[in-house]
């Protein structure tokens, strides 16, 4: 079956697709659900990094796509993927650093067959440098760009992030600087090199951590569901469970004061302003939690909420979607498989009013559309049959 495109916003564009694991893919995924053809090049034989074919990591990553088999390391192998090069928009890895020379698919080998290729490269820590060999995790990067130090409740030691931030961090990051290259590329005509680490994506998510120490010195620790700056925003126990309360600023404060019928709080001198109220958290935290327990978690989100005070339940996964805000904002997408039925994976977070993303696949089958999209270059039946006879595709 040929392309069917997910959306018409970037139909035109053609993604050669050489990542696995959860970083590259989040990237083309982008690129994926609004359109893009996407060409997911695997090797003939199947991928047991990236777990189960019709497991929820692989349906969920690589849907909206087509699958062509073929071993780049033959000769064979590496003239389809040249001719596949000359038709492309994008091509995009995440092998370590010095893999795409060994396989001659390097920036410099791509743009001699398409001065127009843009190739992105996702690694774990940068193309180059001390580290630049070293294999790439998710949870290394969290540990060395900051995270898991600043994470956690203080003296409990480091803690990881629930979900793999920096495989997805470090995946945005490149999907941003395509996106900025394709534009770039409507002026002078060239593709380019866009490289993102999962390294340096985790330091940009420390942010305002990160930025606190670089102009002022100060060491970001452990704050447990405080705010390291901005108080009072914490998780606070409640008859029933917790509620999560945002009131950092005056206004929002005096309105928390008022709300929990403690407006005597406002004037007291240890809460005067945000730096006395960081200072006093401990204070702060337990005068809070005295006015918490006495209701239940919906009743506060609800008086809260009337108040114009920033506030939420804490849910776990099965109750983010039974939320009716989550149903209306459709973060649950259907998607017929033809071997599993229907199935609901995670929506595209971005939406465009005239040219929205849709599921318009699941994800393919190992080798799926190998044939068809040979035959899209010029290879003929016998050509192919011959290819798959020596495991070329």
């Amino acid at each position: 079956m040929p392309h069917i495109p997910a959306s018409s916003a970037l139909a035109n564009l053609r993604i050669l697709d050489l990542t696995r694991v959860r970083a590259g893919p989040t990237c083309v995924k982008q690129f994926a659900d609004f359109g893009a053809d996407v060409i997911k090049i695997e090797s003939p034989e199947p991928d047991t990094m990236s777990g189960p074919r019709h497991g929820f990591d692989m349906q969920n990553l690589h849907r909206n796509k087509r699958s062509l088999t073929l071993d780049m390391k033959a000769p064979e192998g590496k003239e389809i993927l040249m001719k596949l090069v000359r038709t492309a928009d994008v091509v995009v890895e995440n092998f370590r650093p010095d893999v795409k020379f060994r396989l001659g698919i390097d920036y410099e080998s791509l743009r001699a067959v398409n001065k127009r290729i843009i190739l992105a490269s996702i690694s774990g820590f940068g193309q180059d440098g001390p580290y630049g060999t070293r294999p790439g995790f998710d949870q290394i990067a969290q540990g060395m760009g900051g995270f898991m130090s600043v994470t956690g409740f203080p003296g409990g030691g480091p803690v990881r992030a629930g979900t793999a931030i920096a495989d997805l961090s470090g995946g945005m990051f490149a999907a941003l600087g395509i996106f900025t290259a394709l534009w770039e590329r409507q002026t002078s005509g060239e593709g380019q090199w866009v490289q993102s680490s999962l390294l340096m994506a985790q330091i940009a998510l420390m942010d305002f951590q990160a930025a606190r120490y670089l102009m002022k010195g100060e060491v970001p620790g452990q704050a447990g569901n405080d705010h390291p700056t901005s108080m009072p925003t914490s998780a606070y126990k409640t008859r029933d469970g917790y509620v999560n309360i945002a009131a950092s600023g005056q206004v929002m404060w005096k309105r928390l004061c008022e709300v929990m019928g403690r407006p005597e709080l406002f004037a007291q001198a240890e809460f005067k302003d945000e730096p006395s109220r960081s200072k006093n958290r401990v204070a702060l935290n337990e005068e809070i939690t005295r006015a918490t327990v006495t209701r239940n978690t919906a009743e506060w989100v609800e008086t809260l909420n009337e108040a114009g005070v920033p506030c939420g339940p804490i849910y776990t996964v099965d109750q983010v979607f039974a939320d009716p805000q989550v149903k209306h904002l459709g973060a649950a997408a259907p998607v017929q498989h033809p071997k599993l039925g229907e199935i609901r994976l995670v929506n595209q977070a971005v939406k465009l009013s005239r040219t929205p993303a849709t599921m318009a696949r699941a994800t393919p089958e190992h080798s799926e559309h190998t044939a068809e999209i040979l035959k899209e270059i010029g290879y003929d039946d016998a050509q192919i049959a011959d290819l798959k006879a020596r495991k070329v595709v």
